[in-house]
């Protein structure tokens, strides 16, 4: 991939003025509206068999604005809208495309308040960064500096549940090029007693993160449902107190994913992981905290977009891969592996330690999938396909 095709969200933490937070938070309400008309006016038309596009809805959006109950949209930027009717365009793609599910209405207590402003709705000079309807720049914390040169195309503006204000700035990286080529391959088998356990037979910890402050975690959610149900001024500081508690986990959780990720995709040129089905995983109510707080889903978007960016190569080995049952030594697929078995002995002599047995025998299928693209879905946007070894078993539980 060439360096400057290579585009980079460059996320900043900002401290707005009263005015800017009331101007942001009226944005941020606007965007959620609009959103929900459109989808409802989308939702009717296909009740009715009738096809409503982007264009449709943007002609909507001018007539919304123009009658007296619709009248405020007219008081924020009008870039944000328009994003947002694009947004809803590009989920109903993903649906048709049997990508996602149907669009679901954005709710003003649990969705993300975020709004995205292209060129038009932002000035970016000498390293201030002024958005449309505000007189003044915002007051970024620059903890990083951008890319030398470079411009960005896209700025979204975001509030999380803990109330911390962030900017996200789309540019052009150049400084983003190939790693040098290596002969380097590893399986990478991930579980909950070690985060991952790779071909090589290095086993990395799992920090459970979530474990670490579930006393402070468990004290802030029942102040929380001390409280009043409602809008009282209580309550919300409580709600925020328990978003704040998840926030720091969160962050940790990517921090550590970040570093980790990017030392794999350093030191290998192919990377080989298992399809797993972390949404049906976590049904299972005993083991769904501890697979949530893993992050595996996380995991895997990382390194797939990494390798994208420095030239290296991730296989996907389908998920039906008896990958812990199979004997890397002998090829025997044991009938049976309960999760309570972490170390066996195969008929052959050998003896396998649960995971990096699972580990080497993905290192070994990777090539398999390579050439002949079994069990690979790099988009996610269809069912996987026949296993490299075609095996009728159950799913594996890591």
């Amino acid at each position: 991939m060439a360096a400057n095709h290579v585009k980079r969200a460059f996320k900043y933490r900002f401290y707005p003025s009263d005015a800017q937070a009331a101007e942001l938070s009226r944005t941020f309400g606007c965007v959620r509206k609009v959103y929900n008309l459109a989808l409802a006016a989308r939702t009717e038309a296909w009740a009715r068999q009738e096809r409503v596009g982007y264009n449709a809805t943007s002609a909507m959006l001018t007539a919304w604005k123009k009658t007296e109950e619709l009248a405020f949209l007219n008081d924020v930027s009008s870039v944000p809208l328009q994003q947002t009717l694009r947004h809803l365009q590009r989920a109903f793609t993903h649906f048709f495309a049997r990508r996602a599910k149907y669009p679901r209405f954005k709710s003003r207590k649990t969705s993300r308040k975020s709004a995205e402003y292209t060129t038009s709705g932002f000035r970016f000079r000498d390293g201030r960064l002024t958005l449309a309807k505000m007189a003044d720049p915002l007051d970024i914390v620059w903890s990083r500096p951008l890319p030398d040169g470079t411009e960005p195309s896209t700025v979204t503006v975001s509030q999380d549940a803990a109330g911390r204000w962030f900017v996200s700035l789309l540019c052009e990286d150049p400084h983003v090029t190939p790693f040098p080529a290596t002969d380097n391959a590893v399986g990478i088998d991930v579980g909950l007693s070690h985060l991952l356990t790779l071909s090589t037979g290095e086993k990395i910890a799992n920090p459970r993160h979530e474990r670490r402050d579930r006393t402070r975690l468990a004290r802030a959610q029942r102040e929380l449902s001390r409280t009043a149900q409602g809008e009282g001024t209580n309550r919300a500081k409580a709600r925020r107190k328990v978003a704040k508690v998840h926030a720091r986990i969160a962050d940790r959780r990517r921090d550590m994913l970040h570093k980790l990720t990017t030392g794999l995709v350093r030191d290998n040129q192919t990377l080989v992981i298992e399809d797993l089905t972390v949404r049906t995983m976590v049904k299972n109510h005993t083991l769904a905290r501890a697979i949530s707080d893993a992050s595996w889903g996380e995991f895997r978007s990382m390194l797939e977009y990494k390798a994208a960016w420095y030239g290296r190569q991730v296989i996907v080995v389908d998920r039906f891969f008896p990958s812990s049952r199979l004997c890397s030594v002998c090829g025997t697929v044991q009938e049976k592996m309960p999760l309570s078995v972490r170390r066996w002995v195969c008929g052959c002599g050998a003896v396998h330690d649960r995971d990096v047995n699972a580990a080497n025998n993905l290192l070994a299928a990777g090539p398999a999938v390579s050439v002949c693209r079994a069990g690979v879905r790099p988009q996610r946007s269809s069912p996987g396909g026949q296993s490299a070894t075609k095996q009728k078993t159950p799913r594996r539980e890591p």
